[in-house]
């Protein structure tokens, strides 16, 4: 693989496969990166050298402590933090650092402290984590330390799923294989379909003096009672309007961590209402742009710290102003990078699978209307399109 010529900062903090490339041994890389692009199921053989790869770049790195990130099923990430600390020997007097396979495929939270949809009677909550093979180690400075963050997936000791990213795993993948034989009945050459997304985040940056003075939005993250501002979005002057030197240094400063992270984002803009901003990235995979996202808003947020600021980011925190959203591009790709929602698609048989694609996509969403409004209807989206918005 050839490096590509990009600022040598970016993803600099993140174990990618140009990183895996050049530690793994070639056979154990081959594996993850076939993994990576359907082709093959992740041996788990290999489980300790890509454990003693992890560990030499994380500690280069200066990270202390290793933790699954995962997606349980409360719209936050979870993490239990271990050091590499282990002993040396039976004389208990040394220690060393260490890591193995079997630490990096398998954690054992208590599973009866995560929402669980009630799958199971609480005596037999035993929850595993394991590392998703197809997304990337990363470095999470927090506070004055390093820890080296391994997103995971959580599902129950039956195999049942309690986070996010299993079932949208499975989606993928019955995309890819849909995709597939449509691309085939078109004779559009490729190797594999997957889901492209491109995450809108808006939020509100507010005076953290002036947060802290409202236990409404310290408890709730919305204010629930006040009088309507004198002034709020009627002269339309906010939106595109110019970046506020703070604002604009807040923005800047968290944009640079995300670049650490190997987050692209591409577009910073001031939003409808009055201190609404959105920042947007470049499309990924939809799996790494999920994980990006939840990154990247905890980066907004912890950075807000440094600039007296306080974030927002439920979906109606004012009344009589536009509440924000997070507006979900979604597309299909291939690995050659070929939109296959691009109504320009020119070539033998792409027309009809443009044509084809959208008729498939707008069946689905009439056969599964409810399940799709269900995804959605969360109580702050119900106060936000309540609200004369925009969906």
């Amino acid at each position: 693989m050839t490096v590509p010529s990009d600022s040598f900062e970016f993803a600099s903090r993140v174990f990618h496969l140009y990183e895996m490339e050049k530690v793994l041994p070639k056979k154990v890389f081959q594996n993850l990166k076939s993994v990576r692009e359907g082709q093959e199921r992740f041996d788990t053989a290999n489980a300790d050298a890509i454990a003693q790869g992890i560990k030499e770049w994380a500690l280069k790195q200066g990270a202390t402590h290793f933790t699954h990130w995962f997606q349980p099923l409360r719209g936050a990430i979870a993490e239990k933090h271990d050091s590499f600390l282990e002993w040396a020997d039976g004389s208990f007097c040394k220690s060393i650092e260490n890591f193995r396979g079997r630490d990096l495929l398998k954690g054992e939270p208590d599973a009866s402290s995560f929402p669980t949809g009630g799958l199971r009677i609480t005596h037999q909550a035993r929850g595993y984590t394991t590392w998703d093979p197809t997304a990337d180690p990363f470095i999470w400075e927090g506070g004055d330390g390093l820890t080296l963050c391994l997103p995971a997936l959580f599902f129950s000791w039956t195999g049942v799923s309690l986070d996010h990213k299993i079932p949208l795993l499975r989606s993928e993948e019955k995309i890819a294989n849909a995709g597939m034989r449509l691309l085939k009945l078109c004779q559009v050459p490729a190797t594999r379909v997957f889901s492209t997304l491109g995450l809108e985040q808006e939020y509100f940056a507010i005076d953290r003096e002036l947060y802290l003075a409202r236990p409404d939005l310290l408890l709730s993250g919305r204010t629930l009672y006040g009088a309507r501002p004198p002034k709020g979005q009627e002269l339309e002057d906010h939106y595109f309007g110019p970046l506020k030197p703070r604002i604009s240094a807040f923005m800047r400063e968290f944009e640079e961590k995300a670049l650490l992270l190997g987050i692209p984002l591409k577009t910073r803009h001031n939003e409808v209402a009055p201190a609404q901003h959105e920042v947007a990235p470049i499309f990924a995979p939809t799996s790494k742009a999920v994980d990006h996202n939840l990154l990247l808003m905890e980066l907004i947020g912890q950075t807000a710290l440094d600039h007296d600021l306080a974030v927002l980011f439920h979906e109606k925190p004012f009344a009589s102003i536009n509440g924000s959203g997070k507006h979900s591009n979604w597309s299909l790709a291939t690995e050659t990078g070929l939109n296959l929602l691009d109504p320009r698609l020119e070539g033998e048989g792409r027309c009809l699978l443009f044509f084809t694609l959208l008729a498939a996509i707008v069946h689905a969403v009439h056969d599964h209307a409810g399940l799709l409004r269900a995804t959605i209807a969360s109580l702050g989206n119900d106060h936000r399109l309540g609200g004369s918005e925009a969906p």
